[in-house]
């Protein structure tokens, strides 16, 4: 490679790297999977930094002189699984067969415009709050009413969530405004069990994956990253305490 491509070729690697962070990778994943990448295209050394933040990438090639690249990451990591298998299966297929340079962009490209179908976002939101209601002792109708204000927190997803500074902010609008719903239901509609209610609710918004990927991170030495994901994930799942503390405390309690 002449400098002039491995400058373009830094900058894909780099912009892989964030779209794996984007989706939900793990910090070592992403630095493991630049390495390898790469080493497919014959560099003789890589060094990866990636912190929740920043990615910062150093690649050397024979005979010429390392490059360095620096991107901030302002997105806040998502659970998109889809995207991240995607991204995946790519890596895989560079290292055992690396393809040019122009095509890795192609693909990468491709895989960047593919949007997940919000559809399937709200089926399974719906679905996952109705079961855990009726899974902690709700009945059908508290399954219901659960996955109809499943219905309001993607709906404060999609459009609310881009006003929002961060997602701790977001988290506690989302957990205040559907608690409130929740109990405004409850009190003046047909007798819902409005704990269970909550409780599938609140399921929705628990930062759990956040949480394990940060304990994982930690236990694998990246103690920056792992600390700065423990930290955001005890954030939000203390503002969504506070949101829902907020709206009972509005309510007047929880009405069995």
């Amino acid at each position: 490679m002449e400098e002039t491509e491995i400058s373009h070729f830094l900058h894909i690697l780099v912009r892989m790297g964030e779209a794996l962070q984007n989706s939900g990778a793990e910090v070592f994943r992403v630095e493991d999977t630049l390495n390898r990448i790469a080493i497919a295209y014959g560099a003789e050394d890589v060094n990866v930094f990636v912190i929740t933040s920043s990615i910062v990438v150093t690649l050397t090639m024979p005979s010429l002189p390392p490059q360095t690249e620096t991107r901030r990451l302002r997105h806040a990591a998502s659970n998109d699984l889809l995207t991240l298998e995607k991204l995946n299966a790519l890596s895989r297929r560079i290292c055992t067969a690396p393809p040019s340079i122009e095509e890795f962009q192609r693909q990468l490209n491709a895989i960047l415009a593919q949007h997940p179908d919000p559809r399937l976002h709200l089926a399974g939101s719906v679905l996952a709050a109705s079961s855990f209601a009726i899974f902690f002792g709700g009945n059908l109708w508290d399954g219901l009413l659960a996955g109809g204000i499943a219905v309001l927190i993607c709906w404060m997803e999609r459009y609310l969530s881009p006003f929002c500074m961060n997602g701790v902010e977001f988290q506690f609008i989302a957990s205040f405004l559907s608690g409130v719903s929740t109990l405004l239901l409850c009190r003046f509609g047909m007798q819902f069990h409005a704990d269970k209610v909550l409780i599938g609710i609140i399921m929705l918004l628990i930062p759990g994956i956040m949480l394990t990927n940060s304990i994982r991170d930690i236990l694998l030495g990246d103690i920056i990253s792992g600390s700065l994901r423990l930290v955001e994930a005890i954030l939000m799942a203390a503002t969504l305490a506070l949101g829902m503390m907020a709206a009972i405390w509005l309510m007047g309690g929880i009405s069995a």
